[in-house]
């Protein structure tokens, strides 16, 4: 944890702000072992970052009072488009995800994803995960995301209306002929499928809405190093 994230509901007051949720409060007691005028980077949820003074420590929670404030990271211009994986690997690829600063994810059905994933408890938790990712990456802008159960729609009705000239949309292929680009300067999307990839017709389909098939070479990769991968390859 890099900063403190809290809800809007603990800052109504602007003089000091009141941190009493159980998992921050066990966090910053095991690992920081505060005192009173120690500083603390506190972030707003969808609003600003501060520098902040530890006023007071209790059993019930930790006051403090902002001094000044910082810069937000920036985002990643990038919309990350995921065959939904499985739960536990949904669980570090949102935190990552979120982490590098992707601005907006969506989660997309494909013929290798188990029907079952999207029954998965862990869909409900996903803004907990989203809290963790901008916890380490000092950040508090979380990215909007969508999800779409059926394939065919989404690639048909959704994703023609995100590629514009400047905004191309990149498919993850082993087997295409063009490699992933390399330190780009524009906005972009990136498809990237199941564990088992995607089936020939589904990657015809993307083609045909205008996806570019781009390939990071002859390695298939796990769906949470190709994310980790491609966005450090395309964002250098």
């Amino acid at each position: 944890m890099n900063i403190v994230l809290l809800e809007t509901e603990q800052c109504h007051s602007v003089d000091v702000w009141q941190i009493n949720q159980p998992r921050q409060l066990q966090h910053l007691r095991q690992h920081l072992q505060l005192n009173v005028g120690d500083t603390l980077k506190v972030g707003i949820r969808a609003g600003q970052r501060y520098l902040t003074e530890v006023v007071s420590i209790s059993e019930q929670g930790i006051t403090v009072r902002p001094i000044q404030t910082e810069v937000v990271p920036a985002k990643l211009p990038v919309h990350l488009i995921l065959a939904l994986p499985r739960p536990k690997v949904l669980r570090r690829i949102i935190m990552d995800a979120v982490t590098l600063g992707v601005e907006r994810i969506s989660l997309i059905h494909s013929y290798r994803v188990d029907k079952s994933y999207w029954q998965t408890p862990f869909l409900q938790q996903l803004n907990d995960y989203v809290t963790l990712g901008l916890e380490q990456a000092g950040d508090t802008l979380a990215p909007e995301i969508q999800l779409y159960k059926r394939f065919k729609p989404f690639v048909e009705d959704v994703l023609p209306t995100l590629i514009v000239a400047e905004q191309p949309a990149y498919v993850a292929h082993p087997y295409a002929e063009q490699p992933m680009p390399y330190a780009i300067r524009h906005r972009c999307s990136v498809v990237i499928g199941p564990e088992g990839g995607f089936i020939p017709y589904e990657i015809d389909l993307l083609i045909k809405n205008g996806c570019q098939a781009m390939s990071l070479g002859n390695r298939i990769l796990r769906t949470e190093t190709a994310v980790s991968n491609i966005l450090g390859r395309l964002f250098v």
